[in-house]
């Protein structure tokens, strides 16, 4: 288990799984929205994204944080391990909405050198939200992982399914024991 991939609905706790992951491993952390987004929420084109994606992911080892559908054939030709953090909706909502409200409160920057932060109003009443998002993609994304993991192009790597804290926790404690 040298590369892996942390893929789930926004909200589900991908990115803190991923960083306590690349901690006990000792692993570069590699955040895909923070490869995607530009300053004031300008998105990069395919070409830049593809290119820091690529030279990110050169590494020997390394976890990387994101979805990214366009971006698989990138991400997944060297990966080892994907983990898919499966919690429930009710639980994945419920993330996504206390974690958009404590950053619309702090303000904190999301990516340093950035400015892009969440606000109230863009988190709460505008389609572009992260809370939308979520609501509107946790179905496809689950019915989506679904077929992956029985998609014969992807046999090559193991794939683990992760449906609750308890079981994220004794995975990250287990290190490289895992499978």
């Amino acid at each position: 288990m040298k590369r892996i991939n942390v893929i789930g609905t926004s909200g589900s706790g991908k990115s803190t799984f991923s960083r306590k992951l690349s901690e006990k491993l000792n692993y570069p952390y590699l955040e895909m929205d923070k490869m995607f987004w530009k300053p004031n929420w300008v998105e990069a084109s395919d070409q830049e994204f593809f290119t820091t994606l690529t030279n990110q992911i050169s590494q020997p080892s390394w976890v990387l944080d994101g979805n990214y559908n366009k971006t698989a054939s990138i991400k997944w030709a060297d990966v080892d391990t994907i983990i898919w953090i499966d919690y429930s909706f009710v639980r994945t909502v419920f993330q996504a909405i206390k974690r958009a409200l404590i950053r619309s409160i702090t303000k904190q920057e999301f990516w340093e050198g950035t400015g892009n932060i969440e606000t109230f109003r863009k988190s709460f009443f505008s389609k572009k939200s992260i809370i939308w998002w979520t609501l509107t993609t946790y179905k496809k994304n689950k019915i989506r992982y679904q077929a992956l993991l029985k998609d014969p192009t992807y046999k090559h790597i193991h794939f683990v399914r992760i449906t609750n804290p308890r079981m994220a926790k004794k995975y990250i404690s287990q290190g490289h024991n895992t499978h």
